[in-house]
């Protein structure tokens, strides 16, 4: 905002009304000075009918309803009323009425709802009043504007100009929603019954891996930015506002309805205002439609038919002014703006009208919503869950029936014993490592999507977008690059091409491939003319980084010109100090072209290669719609820079060339000029029209340019890359239909030949009676085959993305816009624009693109998809080992056997080797077929259909393979498999220390066989144990050793001994099995160490594996192992080498059936390409044809033509001023000719 100390003097001058001819203000003060108590009578017994209803849904902001309005005076009357604000003075009755009855057709509409309709309702009111209807109902003089009391008791009544902030969760809330877990809450479950049974270490252990991973995924979620605190720091600070009649600057919050703003070029609109006075004023509404294109704004505009996306009589908030200056009148302020009603959108209704207990409403306000990989997990836990329940009810009940004991524990009672085999059952049902596995994969995933220029605000959102099966983008700054290029060029016939892209000037034009702008002298003399009658510069800035960027300050459709001239080294700083201005006509929608009177300073005879006539001492230079100048023009400039006659064919090739251009999805623009040997009018006339009326016409017709929106570079092979993997690119955009389609067309979103009414739609359709959208199918069945839609509002994405997801679509949707932040939130992925995004699109999305590339975001995509895919690996992982646990348990209880695995020995198995497995799995780079392969339904389970009979199969396997060789263990320690029968073939040693004979039957291999076998202690001669720990020793060697009374240590070693055997095969088993878990098809050889890490959990697992074993303290004072033999080792890992044959065996069979499928499907896209290479090639026929048959019309016309002008010429008529354009009659009779 401009210091009003610099600019204020001269624009109150230029902006006062008085100053202005008291243009559309010469009724106002008339007005002012008729009575108005007999209108506000009416409308208080208007507000009073309807108060009941109007409490219903908003509550009024003072005590007008409690006062009520009957009993009072006139005087009263008026003076209460004229505190009101417009919000209930002129529209709320008619809110109140669309609110009740929407309310009556869908109770279940919220708050949301009501400010939609009040918003538009308001929008509605605004501009469609006149200026003097505006300001009578917000009771303010335009000359003086508000005075400061009464602005402070609107500031006091309505509130600050500010948007409401959103209150943020707290860091405490974010990590107890961590908690909020099927697979937390049965961790938490075993840990609690541990510590119950005082089992410290397993329950401790279990509590700190769960709290780490929530630590962590807290940490994750703190780094998010919030949403409404980006569209506070949006808002204008300061702003120039009319106050006691002088302006002022103030601050932008103070701004309260019915202030009078002034505004200039580059200042931000700080509230949504209704305009008094506009010279050629527009703004760049990008922020709030998405289109970089500047809106020409006017005062008087008629928006009474109109069905702009915004009105041309207004400004909202935020948006900001690319050139002129304006005069308005405030009308809506803070979240009454439409920049406010977004806000509101985002913000949502959090906690109103819930109900429940405390738990239920705390989930309601801060559980986010859920992505398909939440929903996953979270169905996993809920099957896991209830099979764990069935199991452990079934193993108590079975144990308790049975009377099973514990060999190892004997002296525990039968139901704690079967306590602790159900804790066991838990832990090993439970994946502890997958929680943490799930964030380590996550967080690693936004590491390399960093790389790939795709910053994650949320961690479960990387595999959300792996599974999207739509894009919804918006098409300006996303699929193109948001800066309008000029890229083609017209003259005398001849196309020429532009080179460079943006807005730097380099670049070339190009005529087959040779340099035109240095001697082409039509193509100089477009760009100079084209440069005079421009306002726009180009100058360099700097970059925070240090680099420096070339940006246009001006209009911006006048940007293309300037940076194409500044290409052929033409620069309008030094082209205006030799051409001088010295008036300009504006453009305006009903002349459609600017004028520039420009002065020769020199005596030179030419511009830029073009002879001028003799004596011309001014030029005037013209830009605008071509068919408007072209039938002014009488004359050409040719290639060598002559002038010549404009004949009729030659305006027929032009327009041809128009047509041409603007089927291309350009936008055309004609320059032409007219040199004066003297100014036409003088200085001092200010009758706008006969300026016009003397430069505009007849001309000299120089050339066309045509600019363009580029597409991002890429941007046709990301889409063909997402089409490739079965996901579906939807453009939704603020342009016109015809435009939408062309650039569809021209990025290969829209394939050729396609039926456009049938894949392109104007938003219009949906929502045909009076902006009530269609019913839910209907949206659904256009939505579902259109991926075009034009002149898009927010609301129309946001039922657009909810159409989709309620096809089951995951969608995701791109933007940089505010306007593009709802359908950010409510898409199942939002994805913004790094550079180009605004604060407001960043805070509402889950990603951020850091180049704004659309190709990163098929890169995202496919590592998305990778992502998901890795957490298939290691949770089909994870289930098989855990389920073969389960079934270890289960097995051996059920069989009366004693517990295999004790719940520490199952920690270990789960968190540190099969943990550091499945970590190694989520770093797999995958195979290269993810982009293959159709995108999952949003139903889907992470373990389904194929995947299961791995699980089941690999679970089996390891279960098998455990049970085989535990029972081995037992018999080699007991000669039996039973607990009962361990228990009832060991003599326990009773009473006081005494020599004791037989305790255990032990295999000591081939050499020695079977021998009997104690666990006693040496004892010296006076009685004493030398030593604490016990050693197992040959009961034929034990004349000088003695045993405790009580103590049943052969039972404990032997089963110990046994559990170390199965220990050793399962974390064997397990290391094998996550070989083979990194494909579901190939074979474990497949590069076998191409993942390193999967080396180092295959070292790690094994390094832990001896320690537990092996370390006296851990093995058995921690742990409960025992020191096992050779044999013992030897033959639990060859073990598990036979059972990995028999897994690799299934994978054998999915190979030849996939390579069979594979097969059939190539067949099938072979066939599909063959009929759309058809399709193409007879709609390229037919283009062909009609361009041939375009062509013979246009010589058949331009003939007849010449053969009328010349009988004319024979007969001595006159030539006229001016080329008439051919007519369709006469490309009709032409053409009728020729058939004859």
């Amino acid at each position: 905002m401009k210091d009003p100390d610099i600019h204020g003097s001269s624009r109150i001058d230029e902006l006062d009304p008085q100053h202005l001819g008291e243009r559309c203000l010469d009724s106002s003060d008339a007005k002012w000075k008729t009575s108005r108590a007999e209108r506000y009578a009416d409308d208080a017994e208007r507000l009073s009918s309807v108060s009941c209803s109007y409490q219903r849904v908003h509550t009024p902001r003072d005590s007008v309803g409690r006062h009520g309005f009957f009993g009072h005076d006139a005087s009263f009357v008026h003076q209460d009323l004229m505190a009101l604000d417009h919000e209930r003075d002129s529209h709320r009755s008619r809110f109140m009425s669309d609110a009740e009855r929407v309310l009556a057709a869908d109770p279940s509409r919220t708050r949301e709802s009501f400010l939609e309709i009040e918003a538009s309702t308001a929008q509605g009111e605004w501009h469609e009043r006149s200026i003097e209807s505006v300001l009578d109902a917000l009771d303010v003089n335009v000359k003086t504007g508000l005075s400061s009391d009464e602005a402070q008791r609107r500031l006091a009544r309505h509130g600050p100009n500010a948007l409401e902030a959103e209150k943020k969760t707290p860091v405490y809330v974010i990590f107890l929603l961590q908690f909020c877990n099927l697979i937390i809450g049965l961790l938490m479950a075993a840990a609690l019954a541990s510590i119950a049974l005082q089992e410290y270490v397993e329950g401790l252990a279990i509590v700190a891996i769960v709290t780490l991973n929530a630590v962590i995924a807290t940490i994750q979620e703190c780094n998010a930015s919030n949403a409404l605190d980006a569209l506070q720091k949006m808002s204008s600070p300061q702003c120039v506002v009319l106050r006691d009649g002088r302006q002022q600057q103030i601050p932008s919050e103070q701004l309260v309805p019915a202030d009078i703003v002034i505004l200039a070029t580059g200042d931000v609109v700080p509230a949504d205002i209704r305009l008094t006075f506009s010279s050629d004023f527009k703004i760049n509404e990008m922020i709030l439609t998405g289109e970089s294109e500047d809106v020409l704004k006017k005062y008087d505009a008629d928006m009474s038919k109109s069905d702009k996306l915004t009105a041309d009589n207004m400004v909202f908030a935020s948006t900001s002014v690319a050139t002129g200056n304006a005069m308005g009148v405030v009308v809506e302020t803070g979240m009454s703006t439409r920049v406010g009603a977004i806000a509101t959108l985002l913000k949502g209704d959090k906690g109103e009208g819930k109900t429940g207990n405390c738990v239920t409403r705390f989930m309601e306000k801060y559980q986010p919503k859920m992505t398909p990989l939440q929903r996953a997990l979270h169905r996993l836990g809920v099957i896991m869950g209830s099979f764990v329940l069935v199991i452990c009810v079934v193993v108590f009940v079975v144990g308790m029936v049975r009377g099973n004991e514990d060999p190892k524990h004997p002296e525990r009672p039968i139901w704690l014993n079967m306590v602790m085999i159900s804790v066991s059952l838990a832990v090993s049902a439970v994946p502890e490592g997958l929680p943490m596995v799930v964030t380590i994969c996550l967080s690693t995933g936004t590491a390399e999507m960093v790389k790939k220029n795709v910053l994650v605000r949320k961690l479960v959102a990387v595999e959300s977008l792996g599974a999207s099966s739509v894009i919804c983008t918006d098409k300006t700054g996303t699929l193109t690059e948001g800066k309008m290029t000029a890229v083609k060029m017209w003259g005398d016939r001849f196309e020429y091409d532009i080179t460079g892209a943006g807005f730097d000037p380099v670049g070339d034009i190009l005529f087959n491939g040779i340099s035109q702008k240095s001697d082409n002298a039509q193509v100089r003399a477009t760009l100079l003319s084209a440069v005079l009658c421009s306002n726009t510069s180009l100058h360099q800035e700097q970059r925070d980084d240090g680099t420096t960027m070339w940006v246009p300050m001006g209009n911006s459709s006048e940007a293309p010109l300037v940076v194409a001239a500044a290409k052929a080294g033409i620069s309008r700083e030094q082209v205006m100090e030799s051409y001088p201005r010295v008036a300009e006509i504006p453009f305006s929608s009903s002349r459609k072209m600017m004028i520039t009177l420009n002065e020769l300073r020199t005596d030179a005879a030419t511009f830029e290669g073009v002879e001028l006539p003799h004596g011309t001492r001014y030029l005037a230079n013209v830009k605008g719609a071509p068919n408007f100048i072209l039938q002014n023009c009488t004359q050409m400039v040719k290639r060598d820079g002559t002038i010549t006659k404009l004949t009729a064919s030659d305006l027929a090739m032009a327009l041809a060339a128009v047509d041409e251009l603007s089927s291309q999805a350009l936008r055309v623009l004609a320059v032409a000029i007219k040199p004066m040997p003297r100014m036409p009018f003088a200085h001092s006339e200010d009758d706008i029209d006969r300026k016009f009326e003397c430069l505009s016409q007849p001309l000299i017709f120089v050339g066309l340019v045509a600019s363009i929106d580029p597409p991002r570079v890429g941007v046709k092979e990301a889409i063909q890359k997402a089409r490739d993997a079965s996901i579906r690119t939807v453009m939704i955009t603020g342009d016109y239909l015809q435009t939408a389609i062309a650039i569809a067309k021209n990025i290969d979103l829209m394939p050729v030949g396609a039926d456009t009414s049938e894949e392109a739609v104007d938003c219009a359709v949906l929502r045909p009676r009076n902006g009530r959208y269609l019913c839910d199918p209907d949206i659904d069945e256009i939505t579902s085959r259109c991926c075009v839609f034009a002149r898009a509002k927010p609301e129309d994405k946001l039922e657009i993305v909810k159409s989709l997801q309620r096809q089951g679509q995951v969608s995701a949707m791109t933007g940089d816009g505010v306007n593009d932040a709802p359908a950010l939130k409510e898409a199942d992925i939002g994805v913004a624009m790094g550079l180009a995004g605004t604060a407001v699109a960043k805070g509402a999305s889950d990603m951020i693109l850091t180049d704004d590339n659309f190709c990163s975001i098929v890169a995202a995509v496919a590592k998305g998809r990778e992502i998901y895919a890795n957490i298939q690996r290691f949770v089909c992982f994870l289930l098989s080992t855990n389920f073969g646990e389960i079934s270890i348990i289960f097995v051996a209880i059920a069989a009366g056997m004693p517990n295999p695995l004790e719940p520490l020995q199952i920690l270990v198995l789960n968190l540190f080797a099969d943990g550091m497995a499945a970590v190694a799995l989520s770093l797999e780079k995958g195979d290269g077929t993810v982009m293959e392969e159709r995108p999952r339904p949003k139903s889907q389970q992470i373990i389904h259909g194929r995947l299961w009979i791995l699980v089941l199969v690999n679970a089996f396997l390891i279960a098998c393979g455990a049970l085989i060789v535990f029972s081995t263990g037992l018999h080699w320690n007991f000669r039996s498999l039973l607990t009962n029968d361990i228990l009832a073939g060991t003599d326990k040693s009773e009473g006081a220390d005494r020599f004791k004979n037989v305790v255990c039957m032990r295999w000591g291999g081939m050499t020695n066989g079977w021998k009997q076998y104690s666990n006693c202690a040496a004892k010296s001669l006076n009685g004493t144990f030398l030593f604490p720990e016990y050693a197992s020793v040959s009961a034929y060697d034990s004349a000088d050793f003695s045993c405790r009374g009580g103590d049943y240590d052969c039972m404990s070693v032997g089963v110990a001994r046994a559990q170390t055997m199965a220990f050793i095969y399962i974390t064997t088993m397990e290391m094998l099995r996550a070989y083979t878990a990194r494909s579901f098809t190939n074979s474990v050889f497949t590069n076998l160490f191409s993942n390193k890490w999967m080396q180092y959990a295959a070292i790690g697992s094994i390094t832990l594996t001896l320690c537990v074993t092996n370390v006296p303290v851990i093995m058995d004072d921690l742990f409960g192992f025992a020191h096992i033999e050779w044999y013992e080792w030897l033959y639990s890992m060859v073990f598990a080498l036979a059972m990995l044959c028999f897994g690799e065996s299934l994978k054998c069979v999915y190979r030849r059936r996939d390579r069979e499928k594979k097969r059939w499907q190539m067949m099938e896209d072979g066939f599909s390409g063959m009929m759309l290479e058809i399709r193409n090639l007879r709609h390229h026929i037919e283009r062909l044809e009609s361009k041939t048959t375009d062509d013979h019309d246009l010589l058949r016309v331009a003939l007849h033509t010449n053969r009328s002008s010349t009988t004319s010429d024979s007969s001595g008529a006159s030539t006229p001023r001016s080329v008439a354009r051919p007519s369709q009659t006469d490309r009709q009779q032409a053409t009728k000719s020729s058939k004859l």
